[in-house]
């Protein structure tokens, strides 16, 4: 039989064979504690008791386990040899009958890359946390069973686990005789089960709704996480959010709630944001802050809390039969985030975060080679992992905000209620949501998700403008084009907008809706307008597309981009300028002079954060080399320039901070680096909490100025897990050939690493500022890949092959050898050539970006006042 990786041919087999009852799973977890000598790894008891059903009496399937050990197999009261019947990946089980029963017993391994259920020892206070993680198809590390999502069933699980330890699951639970025994669920898949165990510290709260039928809903809530972060913990702003979240969709969704408490828990080296599991919740814990944050930071947890509770109902309630259609649940998910965002909480700017953070992340992978329809064609489970992307996620999201300017929000909203009271508890493909919209909508849905969900790729509305002899519109079109390979012409429900200047501001005066179809489109609403100095096609951000300018309102921008008054149009203009730097088509050296002359104007401070990340990358992948270190040196002045300057103790002089510690590029920055850290140095209203301590550290150790002793010092303060992990970053950040080749031994050839100190290493290892020092490894990594491939988790070796890419090695000879390898590896695994892939697309665009800026590119500040100048400018 093959391995661990599940076709989407032999899920459809075995669903048709087959159909599940019930579960049973106990879990001994009492091993996880305490020391035990000569057991690697680790183990835990795993018992399962599987009832289902065959269509075929006499027929044979196979259940999924990952276990180092298989104790016994019982099938209908039969036991089987585990020897014969178990390849450490699936049991074979044959001559099946109408009615089943499984019994296996097993080992099974707890783990340290997130996968399954990991355990993590916290260095702080020597106690151990475990949690689960499964999607897509983890939980056969933990329990048999039929790991594919469209054979849900009910799951019962009691836990022994030890004295002094809360056990939670996705039921409510008690526990008697020393065993954690938890309510049946919903039939539901297997990869949305969940057991977290603990001493985890947890604070409880209620809701309660009015249902209207002379009934009460009342949802108890929890919310947990490591004791050592409970002083940070501020759960009553989590339970807030929750509790507007539940309000929103209980009002949207005429659905209640269908799976009794909401547990959300705050886990440590966890790989994803969040994880929906149906009454109890998993989220990373850098959603608690240990340190002063910006509220972009609490915008994108509140965003991630609701993104998780829309899929109670979006992918929990209602579940894709195959992850072709993952979209049904992430698309759907991150809408609603947003959607929820800015109809529920004080978040009430988050379509400006949407349209400025999310939609970049789907431009980005809808412009790599991999990019796939939002339907993708999964052909098993690592392509599944894989697709857990930019496009399923922000595309998908951005297509469904199209949706609904295209059926109306009303429409939209009665689908999606239909949807859920026809199919809940089931599965669904593309069909089932779009024959409810059409009821609702009176649209044909076919011919729009053809378009939008069924064809890859972004297209780019450019405006048009021709205008009369008295200066006034003749006529204003939207040009449509689209990639080579992608040809396909999208309709478009769009604004425009068009924008002059008025006292000294940038402000829109006149818009119109438009229906864009076509290579050109012509907007008759607009004719006869005065001439604009900027159209800003795709204004209130209505579609998914690129965005370019005429000349005269890229040179209006150029001049005036600060003095734009609405924050959205705002950052859909700052999102179009970095794509057409990305595309080559902006010198990067253009795009850090606009930030450096408006950023400091912006008000949002999720799209000042964003400006910042940009300009980093401008500066390391896309500027011309001969102009990089101008570039440095100019935005690490304007940087300090604002950093002063900014209001004391707001959160944007905490962001300019941060930034300006990224950047630092001279004696003097890092001089006051380290009169910050040591106490010498002092910006007014600027608290250099320990968060902050150890992004000024870094830089400082990158280049030479901060020691092995240094970092023991600072993780003496700091002696949390959190501390270990910035120390381990900065321990493989040090310049040192020494250094280097230890942290890529760690890495590429032991797996004593957990997950997160896989990606500290990583984070680490790669600095900017040692290019010539990494460049041995350009040869070491393409040497090593298929092998890390066949010998680590899909995850750590994800995080391996695309962390390790030598990007920085940006040369023709890199993307030469990258070519090699794809050639001389046609048959290595689909996913693994499949992140080579989008590695060497990234290094082919930064390369025509460099070459785009040209020996001599880059502009002068606006006063034109040199780099070091700058540092002494206020606004």
């Amino acid at each position: 039989m093959p391995g661990e990786n599940l076709s989407r041919d032999e899920a459809r087999e075995r669903a048709a064979l087959l159909s599940v009852d019930g579960y049973d799973v106990s879990l001994d977890i009492r091993s996880a504690v305490g020391d035990l000598p000569g057991e690697d790894p680790r183990t835990f008891r795993s018992v399962t008791t599987i009832r289902f059903r065959c269509n075929e009496p006499g027929a044979s399937s196979f259940v999924d386990l990952i276990a180092p050990k298989v104790t016994s197999v019982s099938l209908n009261g039969r036991d089987l040899d585990p020897g014969e019947v178990f390849d450490g990946t699936r049991i074979l089980l044959e001559e099946l009958a109408a009615e089943n029963e499984l019994v296996v017993d097993a080992r099974c391994a707890y783990s340290r890359t997130g996968e399954g259920l990991h355990r993590f020892v916290d260095p702080e206070d020597g106690e151990v946390y475990l949690y689960t993680q499964y999607e897509p198809a983890d939980a056969r590390r933990v329990f048999a069973g039929f790991e594919q999502p469209d054979l849900k069933a009910p799951f019962r699980f009691e836990v022994r686990a030890p004295e002094e330890w809360v056990v939670w699951s996705n039921g409510a639970g008690e526990r008697a005789d020393g065993v954690w025994r938890f309510a049946e669920t919903k039939p539901i898949s297997t990869y949305i089960t969940c057991v977290v165990a603990g001493p985890y510290h947890y604070v409880t709260d209620t809701y309660t709704r009015d249902l209207g039928d002379g009934t009460t809903l009342e949802i108890p809530l929890g919310a947990m996480c490591r004791k050592g972060l409970a002083p940070h913990f501020d759960s009553a702003d989590v339970f807030l959010v929750t509790k507007q979240g539940l309000d929103f969709f209980h009002d949207h969704f005429d659905y209640p709630y269908p799976f009794g408490k909401y547990d959300q828990a705050f886990v440590p080296e966890y790989n994803l944001g969040a994880m929906e599991n149906p009454g109890l919740v998993t989220f990373r814990e850098e959603y608690i802050f240990r340190g002063k944050v910006t509220q972009a930071s609490y915008e994108a947890r509140a965003n991630v809390i609701l993104h998780e509770m829309a899929h109670m109902w979006f992918g929990d309630l209602v579940t894709m039969e195959w992850w072709d259609d993952l979209w049904l649940k992430e698309s759907f998910a991150d809408f609603m985030g947003a959607f929820a965002l800015v109809g529920a909480t004080r978040f009430t700017d988050g379509w400006i975060t949407f349209a400025n953070r999310r939609k970049a992340w789907a431009y980005r992978a809808d412009q790599l080679p991999s990019t796939h329809p939002v339907t993708a064609d999964i052909r098993d489970l690592q392509d599944a992992k894989l697709n857990f992307d930019g496009i399923t996620y922000a595309k998908g999201a951005s297509v469904l905000k199209q949706l609904v300017a295209y059926v109306g929000q009303d429409a939209f909203l009665e689908g999606a209620r239909r949807y859920f009271k026809r199919h809940a508890y089931g599965n669904t493909r593309l069909g089932d949501l779009l024959s409810v919209l059409a009821e609702t909508s009176g649209r044909d849905m076919g011919g729009w998700a053809r378009s939008w969900l069924q064809t890859a790729g972004v297209n780019a509305l450019t405006p048009q403008v021709l205008l009369d002899p008295q200066g006034r519109i003749d006529e204003l079109a939207v040009l449509q084009e689209a990639a080579e390979a992608y040809p396909e012409l999208r309709p478009h429900r769009v604004a425009i907008g068009l924008y002059r200047r008025e006292d000294g501001r940038l402000v829109r005066y006149a818009r119109a809706e438009a229906d864009v179809d076509g290579p050109r489109t012509v907007v008759t609403e607009l004719a006869g307008a005065e001439a604009p100095e900027l159209v800003l096609v795709n204004d209130d951000d209505l579609t998914y597309c690129k965005i370019r300018f005429d000349e005269t309102s890229l040179a209006t921008l150029r001049e005036h981009l600060g003095s734009m008054t609405d924050p959205l149009a705002r950052a859909l203009c700052w999102s179009a300028l970095w794509n057409l730097t990305r595309d080559a088509l902006l010198p990067a050296s253009d795009f850090v002079d606009l930030v450096t002359r408006f950023a400091h104007r912006e008000s949002d401070i999720g799209v000042l954060q964003m400006l910042h990340a940009w300009t980093g990358s401008a500066l390391v992948h896309y500027a011309s080399p001969s102009w990089r270190r101008t570039g440095e040196e100019l935005v690490a002045g304007v940087a300090l320039r604002d950093l002063r300057a900014a209001e004391p103790g707001s959160e944007h002089q905490l962001a300019w901070a941060r930034f300006f510690a990224t950047v630092a590029s001279s004696g003097s920055d890092f001089e006051l680096l380290q009169g910050l850290l040591d106490g010498t140095e002092e910006i007014a209203g600027l608290a250099v909490d320990q968060e902050l301590r150890w992004v000024f550290l870094e830089p400082l150790v990158a280049h030479g100025l901060a020691d092995e002793k240094a970092l023991a010092a600072e993780l003496a303060r700091d002696d949390t897990a959190s501390g270990k992990r910035h120390q381990v970053r900065c321990l493989a950040a040090r310049p040192s050939a020494a250094v280097k080749a230890q942290a890529w031994a760690q890495l590429t050839e032991s797996d004593s690493l957990s997950n997160a100190l896989v990606e500290a290493t990583i984070a680490g290892f790669d600095q900017p500022s040692q290019r010539e020092l990494l460049a041995p490894y350009a040869d070491r990594y393409f040497a090593s890949i298929e092998r890390i491939w066949a010998e680590r988790s899909i995850q750590i070796a994800m995080t391996v092959v695309k962390g390790l890419f030598p990007a920085l090695q940006d040369s023709p000879r890199t993307l030469e050898a990258t070519d090699a390898w794809l050639t001389a590896h046609e048959s290595a695994a689909p996913a693994l050539r499949r992140l080579v892939l989008e590695a060497h697309d990234d290094l082919a665009r930064s390369l025509r970006a460099q070459a785009a800026g040209g020996a001599d590119a880059g502009s002068a500040p606006a006063d034109g006042a040199d780099a070091e100048n700058a540092r002494t400018l206020t606004d």
